[in-house]
């Protein structure tokens, strides 16, 4: 998705392990990750005259511990934390979360279904969760070997995840964390993950976005097995309209590509997204369909097997959404599949 009417203000990111100033007190830094989504932009947020809140983590692996330990030994020597904020459950955001706790002897602030999400998933072994995983992509009318294999590899979550702590502080919509002297505003907000939160300073003019608005890409809106009933596309438009309240020259700080200025330009972006994407959807089932069928008009590409699985789970989430609305129906076969009609 191109950007609309978009100003950013840095054009390059800071190189890994190393600090920008992106407003009075606040810093930007990235990680690595092992994925196609390369990076991940982490914040640093001043906190008195030693202090630092750290907003998100990083993925647990050994990359991504030297870095951090190279910048807490080197340009964040000495400076105490007094925070660890997560975003959401999501491991390039929380994976770290545990190491970083325990190394600093800071708590865990997150949203409450966001902690739940993520301790339970980091914890889940049962094979109960495989099959349930391996059942919900068969419906979806999956490749059988692709169903096969998700079984097979159980619970991916744990291998990306040091630990997601045992206690956390939880944050709701509109609590505010003074942090520096300044206040910040819980904004929370669903659709990509349960409560994603978001973070918004109006004396800095600034907003932490997370991964509900980022400048180039459109996170995932994906209904997922633990909740195969779910509408998140509801969620995610209503949080797209209630960030947009915000003015529209925030600086926005997202968890993927380059802060930028232009909030409402780019909300209005991805709500049309939305928009063309659930008419498109609507007219692929003029006549039953499954939906890999669907699928395949949505995202006509060639995929690998973690890229097919991310877009059914979006397809579905645009099926369900007009479902939703009542313009659809769904039904299930004998087999189990779903498909939907007009």
């Amino acid at each position: 998705m191109a950007p609309s009417s978009l100003v950013y203000p840095f054009s390059q990111p800071p190189e890994p392990g190393q600090l920008i100033q992106v407003a009075p007190g606040i810093s930007w830094l990235k990680m690595p990750l092992p994925f196609a989504l390369d990076h991940i932009n982490l914040w640093v947020l001043d906190d008195g005259s030693d202090g630092m809140a750290l907003v998100d983590c990083g993925v647990s692996d050994d990359l991504t511990r030297t870095l951090w330990s190279e910048l807490l030994d080197g340009p964040l020597v000495g400076r105490r934390a007094t925070r660890l904020i997560a975003t959401h459950f999501h491991p390039d955001h929380i994976g770290l979360a545990g190491w970083l706790a325990a190394r600093l002897d800071v708590g865990l602030t997150a949203t409450r279904s966001e902690w739940l999400f993520g301790r339970m998933l980091w914890l889940e072994s049962d094979p109960d969760y495989a099959a349930n995983q391996a059942d919900f992509y068969r419906s979806l009318s999956l490749d059988s070997a692709l169903c096969d294999e998700i079984e097979r590899h159980g619970n991916t979550y744990r291998s990306r995840i040091d630990a997601v702590p045992p206690r956390f502080e939880a944050i709701r919509e509109d609590d505010v964390l003074t942090i520096g002297g300044r206040d910040w505003r819980a904004i929370v907000g669903g659709g990509h993950s349960p409560e994603h939160l978001c973070l918004y300073c109006a004396e800095a003019g600034v907003l932490i976005s997370g991964d509900q608005v980022l400048p180039r890409i459109s996170p995932i809106v994906g209904v997922w097995p633990q909740q195969p009933d779910e509408d998140p596309l509801s969620a995610f438009l209503d949080s797209l309209m209630r960030l947009r309240a915000l003015p529209e020259d925030t600086l926005v700080l997202p968890s993927h590509g380059l802060p930028f200025r232009g909030l409402h330009a780019r909300i209005d972006v991805l709500a049309a997204h939305h928009a063309e994407r659930l008419e498109r959807t609507l007219e692929s089932v003029e006549t039953p369909a499954t939906v890999v069928e669907v699928m395949r008009v949505l995202f006509p590409r060639p995929m690998d097997s973690n890229q097919t699985v991310f877009a059914a789970g979006e397809t579905v989430a645009h099926l369900a959404h007009l479902a939703q609305r009542g313009e659809i129906v769904r039904e299930t076969g004998p087999g189990g599949a779903w498909t939907y009609r007009r």
